[in-house]
Parts: structure tokens; sequence; C-alpha cells
């Protein structure tokens, strides 16, 4: 009898469907995983804003895990947008109850448009309950310098922040430098004081970047599901959306920044 890759999503909804759940479930089924949601909030978002955020009640939340978690389990949990202390409390307790291990953790705080996604008390509860327990963080420049409290914005300052990250964080740090202002998009994987990886990307000319944070961080939970290493995982999920880039910018969707083209290998 087969088997799927079971890969769990845990985040807001994106009515444009080129971010959060949305996207996070078109890079599961692109990379061959089964994709499972919880869902944290319902955003009114477009390529333009967001222009309303409804938040799932934290009961609800845990029973849709707690759904999920006693019945099909999951080989991989990525993390995005939760909003608030008490769901990130919840989240972490429910998921520690389940005994899951690999855990991708998206520090989500501020969306494409600039419109914030996380209440400011949120940020201690995801120092105290969630980051001990990913396997991998994925925060960019901007996300590293609140998780830090201090800046965090130019190529020489990536090593130094993951590195108190990951006083923060056992597992793996993938700092990303998307804002960096450089020719090139290079992420620093940091996984122990011996093994740290830099990834040198060319810039690719798109308005079509919305959702590159949970693509990434998706596609390294289905590498993780699929048994393989950080790194590798790491690799294969930039090699991935560097090619949803490529293809994404050749469409247009919508007035402002709008989404990769997930499924572009199974298009071609």
């Amino acid at each position: 009898m087969n088997t799927y890759t079971r890969t769990l999503t845990i985040a807001g909804s994106d009515s444009g469907g080129g971010a959060g759940i949305q996207a996070d479930l078109k890079t599961f089924s692109a990379l061959g995983c089964y994709g499972m949601s919880v869902l944290t909030a319902l955003t009114a978002q477009n390529t333009k804003a967001v222009t309303g955020i409804f938040p799932v009640e934290p009961s609800f939340i845990v029973e849709q895990l707690k759904a999920v978690l006693s019945d099909i389990g999951a080989d991989a949990v990525k993390i995005g947008m939760l909003h608030s202390p008490d769901v990130i409390e919840q989240v972490a307790t429910t998921l520690r109850e389940f005994g899951v291990s690999t855990i991708v953790l998206d520090p989500v705080m501020v969306a494409k448009s600039g419109d914030k996604l996380l209440q400011d008390e949120a940020v201690d509860a995801l120092r105290t309950y969630l980051l001990p327990m990913a396997s991998v963080i994925t925060p960019n420049l901007p996300e590293a310098s609140v998780l830090l409290g201090r800046s965090v914005e130019t190529k020489a300052d990536m090593l130094p922040a993951a590195v108190d990250l990951a006083t923060l964080c056992p597992g793996a740090i993938l700092v990303k430098g998307g804002h960096l202002v450089d020719a090139e998009s290079t992420d620093l994987l940091y996984v122990s004081a011996s093994e740290q990886h830099w990834f040198p990307t060319a810039r690719i000319q798109t308005n079509n970047s919305h959702g590159t944070g949970c693509t990434l961080s998706s596609a390294i939970a289905a590498g993780l599901a699929k048994g393989l290493s950080v790194a590798d995982a790491v690799a294969m999920a930039k090699a991935y959306l560097t090619g949803a880039l490529q293809a994404g910018a050749d469409y247009r969707l919508g007035h402002g920044h709008g989404p990769v083209h997930h499924f572009y290998n199974l298009w071609q």
C-alpha cells in the first residue's frame, strides 16, 4: 500500500491566493507531498493590501490541529502567521502533546504590502514557546531584527545574527537576505558553529514576489518530510523558489505584487 508524505501548514488564509495557507498547499502539492492545513486567521487580501484580518479562536485552532494529528499525523509542520501570544502558546503545547519534532517556523510579521500581521506582544511568545521547538527558522532581515532587538541590515550582520538566534533556537537558522541592497540575494543557513552555508542567488527582476517567504518555508518543510538533511532541503527549496519566481515573472495578476508560479514544473 502506498503512503503519502504528509505536510501540515499552520498559518493564515490569503484570499488572493498568493501567500499563507494557499501558497503553502500549492508548494506541498508541487513538491509531491500531501498537504493539510490549520487556519489561524482569515485575511481580506489581494495583490495590493491586507484590508482586514479575522482571527480564528485559539480553541478552534487547537481543535483543527488535534483533528489532523490524532488521525493523519504529519511528517513535517510549517508554521506561518500566528497573530497572538495565546495562539502561539496553545499551538506549541499541542504540537508537543503529539510529539511533532520536525517544525519549520516562518516568523511572519509583516505582509509584502507593509501591513502588520503579528501583535507586538506575540514576539516574546514566539521566543519563549516556538523558537525552542523549531527544526528550522526562516527570518528575513527585518524579522531577525525584531527577534534580536537590534538592527540586522547588511551581509556582515547576518552571521552574528544567526549565532545569536541559535541561542534561542536549537535548530538551524536560515537568515534570508532578500532585503539586502546588493546585486545578489544571499541567504545564510547556520546549522552549527562548524556548519554554515551561504546561498547567493542572482536577483530576478519581477513584481511577482508575493508569498516568497511562505513558499520557501513550505518547500523546506516538504524536503525535511521527505528525509532530506536541512542543508539539502534548503538548497532544494531555494532552487524551487527561484524557478517559481522566474516563471511567475512572465505573468500578470492583479495590480500590486503578484504571486510566484508554484506549478511551473507541471505546466511546462
